[in-house]
């Protein structure tokens, strides 16, 4: 996902104010109602790139109760948006797929920072997304952390402490980290859609391959592509499971990370995942010496990708 409008500031530095502007802007977090455990089994929330994985975390959050889906596979099953509520996420508001959700679904409901939107105009109610951001076209991460809690608020609480220290913490381990060869990035019920997002910031930060999994369904197969000196991050708290697991890829010759969040709740793991997957290609962007997001530097993937989501 992709924040901001096009503008002559480089979208590193914009990057940079963004990540590092979270901590304030979660003190003015305020959280929805609630939806009632008959309405969250009505609900689907939909959305594309770091939108679905903040669609993904509200499932999650919900212990499931609430489903997360793909645009474009509602579209191709219509019986699926006709019968249900849709809480289709959308920081931009143009994603022609979310708008031809809208239209199909039995109730739509935008959760988008532009509140004038096609989305917007296409749904019944509105949920707007607050938080600040630097307003030039970069990866996203303040708007992905604004529509993720959002969401999450949406089917659970989502109580937020100590977000400073957080920051700092997942801030030192980010600068720890290297990434060699092939990336692989594993994460469970509450991280996998981390993970995903993760791999979203090295592509569109840095132009790095990277591969995410579910951390059991790493064994069954992404672990048979892997090649000594790969790097494997594992968003998990430390447990039986995973330790045996760093244990066995350090083993093989893997580079095998496991970074702590500390102690914190549900959310603040969240947090703590979110940012240091913010910081790592922030980090490396600006050791290489780079003034903009590798994005931003492909003008013909960009055109691509704006003809398929616009």
């Amino acid at each position: 996902m992709r924040a901001g409008r096009r503008t002559a500031v480089d979208s590193i530095r914009a990057l940079r104010d963004d990540v590092y502007s979270q901590p304030k802007a979660l003190d003015g977090f305020i959280p929805q109602r609630p939806l009632s455990g008959a309405a969250q089994k009505r609900a689907i929330f939909c959305g594309s790139g770091d939108s679905l994985a903040a669609c993904m975390l509200a499932s999650a959050h919900s212990g499931m109760a609430a489903r997360s889906a793909d645009p474009l596979d509602l579209l191709r099953n219509p019986p699926i948006p006709r019968s249900t509520d849709a809480y289709i996420v959308s920081i931009s508001g143009r994603t022609v797929s979310n708008i031809r959700v809208a239209r199909l679904s039995r109730r739509a409901v935008a959760i988008t920072s532009n509140p004038h939107s096609r989305l917007t105009r296409s749904c019944g109610r509105t949920i707007r997304l607050m938080f600040p951001n630097s307003d030039v076209l970069t990866a996203g991460s303040v708007s992905f952390l604004d529509s993720a809690l959002t969401c999450m608020s949406l089917v659970g609480p989502v109580g937020i402490r100590g977000a400073r220290k957080i920051f700092a913490r997942a801030e030192s381990a980010s600068r720890r980290i290297t990434l060699q060869n092939r990336v692989f990035i594993l994460g469970g019920l509450q991280t996998y859609p981390l993970a995903m997002y993760a791999a979203a910031k090295l592509h569109e930060v840095l132009g790095m391959p990277a591969h995410y999994e579910r951390t059991e369904q790493f064994s069954h197969m992404g672990l048979f592509s892997a090649k000594k000196g790969d790097t494997v991050l594992v968003l998990e708290r430390h447990s039986g499971h995973s330790e045996r697991l760093v244990r066995g890829l350090r083993g093989a010759g893997l580079r095998a990370i496991q970074p702590d969040p500390g102690p914190c709740g549900r959310t603040g793991e969240f947090l703590f995942y979110t940012f240091l997957s913010q910081l790592v290609p922030l980090h490396i962007a600006e050791q290489e010496g780079r003034q903009e997001c590798h994005f931003m530097e492909s003008k013909r993937l960009l055109a691509l990708s704006d003809g398929m989501i616009y």
